[in-house]
Order: structure tokens, then C-alpha cells, then sequence
């Protein structure tokens, strides 16, 4: 005789859920069994593929097909790119802090000889950076005393040049250049030789020997 305890579930039309809900709980516990995870992605895995697929997006929107080693070069391609605007970003405060550094120190005046004779000193020994220093200094020394350019303390190379210049524009372009290899070498940028010292000596030289336009002279 049939055991109408157990059919009646489905006579009164409840569904028989208990058996069903604990076969799902004891699946989801068993999910969780870190045996299960063993071979997942980790997540520094994860957050590179995120970025590869955010670049494929974004390149593939501008029309370029990448996949796999190609997304990468181009990601690097795009951080050197980067390094390379911020490096000139920042570097050019640097770049103008050396062009406005004074000519001269705060000591006492020093006369264009005794400039020359430092440089002079400084040749022989082979110390090339002191050399340049110097040299510009006693051409630029040289101008004052000849009242072609007024004694003006904090006064920088790049101006000096670029006022003597006004004064002897035959010489205007070198002077320019003899400003450049001033800050180039005195602020570490460049290293100073022989070649460099003579070049100065030999404009300071020229200098001395010429006539000021009086058009460009200073009042």
C-alpha cells in the first residue's frame, strides 16, 4: 500500500526545494575550496590584461589593429614619449635658472688683465671650464673699461653678449656663442677644452680691436 506521507508534497502541489537548495550550497562551498582557484589569473595578471585591453580599445578607436607584442610596443612607445615631454618640461626651468646666473661674483672688481692673466693661468694647468669662465669675463671687463657697456652688477652672459652685440653687431653672432659656451660649460652642462678657451681668447682679442657702431652704443 503506496505511503501517501510521501506523495503528498506533490499532491498539494509544493515543490520539493530542501534537496535542491542544499545541493547549490554545498556547490558554492566547494567553489570556494582554494584548490579550485589554483590556476586563476593573479591580480597584477588581471590588471595588465585590463590595461592591454583599454589600450587595444584605445588605439583600435584611431584606427591602428594591435595584438599581443604589438599593444605592448606600443605602450612603451607611448610611456618613452611621455618621459620625453616631462623631461623637457622640467628640464627647462633648469636650463633657464643657468642662463640667468650672474657674470660676475660678489667679490671686488677684478680688471679685464687680471681676467686674462687668471684665464691665462688657468689654460696652462689645463683647467679648461675656469679658462672659459674667465676669459668671457675679462672680454665682457674689457667693454666696461672701455665704457662701451655700463658696470652693471647681476648682469647675466646671455645679456652682456647680446648688449655688446648692439655695440659691435660685426661681433654679435659670436659674442652669442661665447654666451652660449659660457653657461654650457661653467654650468655643467658641456666640458670645456682647449678649442673653446681659444675661441674666446681670440674673440676677446677681435674685441678689443674693433670700433663700436655708434648707432648701437650705449648711453
Amino acid at each position: 500500500m503506496p505511503n501517501w506521507g510521501e506523495w503528498a508534497p506533490l499532491a498539494t502541489g509544493v515543490p520539493v526545494t530542501e534537496e535542491r537548495d542544499a545541493a547549490r550550497d554545498a556547490a558554492r562551498i566547494e567553489r570556494l575550496d582554494p584548490a579550485y582557484h589554483h590556476h586563476d589569473p593573479s591580480l597584477m595578471q588581471r590588471i595588465w590584461d585590463w590595461v592591454l585591453e583599454q589600450l587595444d580599445k584605445a588605439f583600435g578607436a584611431v584606427g591602428i589593429a594591435t595584438h599581443g607584442i604589438t599593444t605592448v610596443m606600443l605602450f612603451l612607445l607611448v610611456l618613452v614619449v611621455l618621459a620625453a615631454l616631462l623631461w623637457w618640461r622640467l628640464g627647462a626651468p633648469r636650463r633657464a635658472a643657468r642662463s640667468t646666473a650672474a657674470l660676475f661674483g660678489t667679490d671686488r672688481p677684478t680688471t679685464a688683465d687680471e681676467h686674462r692673466a687668471a684665464a691665462a693661468a688657468h689654460a696652462a694647468a689645463g683647467a679648461w671650464a675656469e679658462a672659459v669662465r674667465d676669459q668671457l669675463r675679462a672680454l665682457i671687463r674689457g667693454l666696461e673699461e672701455r665704457t662701451l657697456l655700463d658696470v652693471r652688477p647681476g648682469r647675466t652672459a646671455d645679456e652682456a653678449a647680446a648688449e655688446a652685440g648692439r655695440v659691435l653687431p660685426e661681433h654679435a653672432e659670436a659674442l652669442h656663442r661665447a654666451a652660449r659656451t659660457f653657461d654650457d660649460v661653467v654650468y655643467g652642462e658641456h666640458t670645456a677644452d682647449a678649442a673653446a678657451y681659444q675661441a674666446l681668447l681670440d674673440l676677446d682679442r677681435a674685441v678689443t680691436a674693433s670700433r663700436p657702431s655708434l648707432a648701437g652704443s650705449t648711453t
